[in-house]
């Protein structure tokens, strides 16, 4: 017999085990919705809480708030008001 022990080539060493890249999952762990098509899958529920999140068009200051003006309470402290653009539907001269 020989004494030596046998030492894997570097070739071998570097690569990953090919058995263990895809373990199978147990059922409990794969995902339900798997099988269906992306749009009918159900989609995550997203929890803001009446929050949206808004741009200062004054300061540029990134924020979420549940008001209905775009202007931060800075802006609005210093006086700042929007320019009323849009006419709301409805509502024409004429």
């Amino acid at each position: 017999m020989n004494d030596e022990t046998y030492q894997v080539p570097e070739e071998e060493q570097d690569q990953p085990d090919k058995a263990n890249t895809n373990p199978t999952l147990c059922t409990c762990v794969q995902d339900p919705f798997a099988s269906l098509p992306p749009e009918l899958r159900p989609q995550p529920v997203k929890r803001n809480f009446g929050l949206h999140k808004v741009t200062c068009p004054n300061c540029g200051f990134v924020y979420w708030t549940n008001r209905k003006t775009d202007l931060c309470v800075d802006c609005e402290k210093k006086g700042v008001k929007l320019a009323e653009t849009e006419t709301e539907p409805g509502l024409e001269n004429g």
